[in-house]
């Protein structure tokens, strides 16, 4: 709220937004200073950890029942922030028609952010949502740059190269700590009351699950960009008609010599330019 208050609203009232802008713009505001301050906790917390340095960590001693108080912390506060954010659909007064999409990341990120903490992959969970949330944080940024000057686009070819950078990552992470590390780990069983689902199903499940959910977002993505560069071109030619429908304009137009009189071309003279005929004797 004091984001909203103190920054947000000043800058709106002076780029004087439409109401689909104003919202979409007060949206990436708050989203900023969220990602931002998550993505920085979040490297604070995996550099501190050791995780970064030791990423055979990920998977060894694997079920992680007992976590550090800054990694539960971390991990309640972004389900507080998450659930907080459906009530807060009703109270910010979205549009309907906005709506389906924001529940579609919310349950995005609660159901990743959920089932890491659930299924004690708490490690692997860390390092997945720094990368996604700094490909967040550059893509609100960029949309922020957008509205205050639409011709202002680099920040999105540089999210767009981050976005697809991610999902790679994401997809190869995964799938060398749970298609290879647990594989190889000891203790494969299949016991809710100790935490431990390292089987060969629950394996399979999650990594469906990771490659589902990438592989819908690079679909969204793929139809965004496509977007973009559909109107890009539509732009770029109706500048293109209205500039040759000027330069025609500007060409002098050739009259006649002599002056118009009640729709006749009359001589300097005052005569007519036309030839008079002779009549025969």
């Amino acid at each position: 709220m004091v984001l909203q208050d103190y920054v947000l609203d000043k800058i709106n009232r002076r780029l004087h937004l439409s109401k689909v802008k104003h919202s979409k713009f007060n949206e990436s505001g708050q989203l900023v200073a969220f990602h931002l301050t998550s993505m920085i906790w979040c490297l604070y917390v995996v550099v501190t950890e050791g995780y970064l340095s030791n990423p055979r960590s990920w998977w060894e001693n694997y079920p992680h029942v007992f976590l550090p108080f800054q990694v539960k912390f971390f991990y309640l506060c972004q389900l507080a922030y998450w659930l907080h954010a459906l009530p807060e659909l009703y109270f910010q007064k979205v549009r309907k028609e906005e709506i389906p999409r924001h529940l579609r990341y919310i349950s995005l990120y609660l159901m990743h952010i959920a089932g890491a903490y659930l299924l004690n992959l708490t490690r692997l969970g860390l390092v997945l949502l720094l990368l996604q949330y700094f490909a967040e944080f550059l893509f609100h940024m960029a949309r922020l740059f957008y509205f205050t000057d639409e011709n202002n686009e680099k920040l999105f070819n540089a999210w767009a190269v981050v976005f697809v950078v991610t999902r790679l990552f994401t997809l190869t992470l995964s799938v060398l700590v749970v298609g290879f590390g647990l594989a190889r780990v000891e203790n494969q069983a299949f016991d809710p009351e100790k935490g431990n689902f390292n089987t060969l199903l629950s394996r399979m499940g999650v990594l469906s699950l990771v490659c589902l959910s990438q592989a819908w977002m690079m679909w969204h993505f793929i139809h965004f960009q496509l977007r973009r560069w559909r109107e890009y071109w539509n732009e770029q030619s109706a500048r293109q008609r209205a500039a040759a429908l000027t330069k025609q304009q500007s060409k002098p137009v050739k009259r006649e010599s002599g002056y118009h009189e009640n729709g006749v071309v009359k001589a300097e003279n005052g005569t007519s330019p036309r030839t008079k005929k002779l009549k025969s004797p």
